[in-house]
């Protein structure tokens, strides 16, 4: 008799990030067997090699490992729909701006990851940081790592650098778009020495707040080249994948606005982690 060793993966939250992560994961069939859940039902329609649980608590019954995919504001909501169910289960959470303190305190004795991967994800070159809380163990790590690999990078960071790792990775893909779209390049063929001048833009700008050499590297040069990528495997053009990127209110608005009025690289990604910084006190 064959015995199923699958790991048994739930993701509340099927928008843009939770479809990429279930689709990715999906396809490693002899892995991984992948159940969603979204209160948005007719987003989960149709969908091939993942099973759909019929709310939260009940998906949370059928996994080992629950991905928390969901907006900021419906994320209280849903720790305590699923708070008494959660158990000993290990818990990731993708949300911007929500620390592995707060899931704690609300979940009880939880093992959480905070992952933050952006929008290279796309085209499986997400550039992806990860943390892990105070009951989280190196084999919970390394499992989200395993996981999140599937999309691209993976870096483990300390949380404190966490906002600026929004600043950089998730909001430097906007830097680029931004970059190209305002200069005669081709965005079909950059030149090696273009992605060089954007990349240790980047560099810098990581640098200045706070990574250290080797991570601002890393991150800079994932970043760029997932920007890149974008651009060449969708063929959208630079205005419409940077829309993608910028949210109301959010990190890459802030920096934009700095880019706009002439400001450096570096101003513009101070201007997006203050930011962070602001909407995480909120939270």
């Amino acid at each position: 008799m064959k015995v199923n060793l699958l790991k048994k993966i739930g993701i509340i939250g099927y928008g843009f990030m939770g479809s990429v992560i279930a689709r990715r994961l999906a396809e490693q069939k002899d892995e991984y067997e992948v159940f969603v859940f979204d209160k948005e039902k007719s987003k989960l329609f149709g969908l091939g090699g993942i099973k759909v649980a019929r709310d939260a608590r009940e998906l949370v019954s059928r996994v080992e490992v629950i991905i928390l995919a969901i907006k900021p504001q419906d994320f209280d909501h849903i720790l305590k729909e699923i708070k008494g169910s959660a158990g000993n289960k290990l818990i990731i959470s993708i949300a911007a701006g929500i620390s592995t303190s707060h899931i704690e305190k609300i979940l009880g004795q939880a093992r959480v990851i905070r992952v933050m991967p952006n929008i290279g994800a796309k085209v499986a070159e997400s550039v992806t940081c990860l943390c892990k809380g105070m009951l989280a163990t190196d084999d919970d790590l390394e499992l989200a790592q395993e996981l999140f690999y599937y999309l691209g990078a993976v870096r483990i960071i300390d949380e404190s650098m966490m906002n600026a790792a929004t600043a950089i990775s998730g909001s430097g893909p906007a830097y680029v778009f931004y970059f190209i779209e305002n200069s005669t390049l081709d965005p079909g063929n950059i030149p090696e020495h273009a992605r060089h001048d954007m990349m240790r833009r980047l560099e810098k700008a990581a640098e200045t707040l706070g990574f250290s050499t080797e991570d601002a590297a890393f991150l800079a040069a994932n970043t760029t080249n997932a920007a890149i990528s974008l651009l060449r495997k969708t063929k959208l053009p630079a205005p419409e994948l940077r829309k993608q990127v910028t949210s109301k209110g959010g990190t890459t608005e802030a920096a934009l606005e700095i880019l706009t009025r002439g400001g450096s690289w570096e101003e513009a990604a101070q201007a997006a982690l203050k930011r962070a910084q602001d909407l995480s006190r909120r939270l």
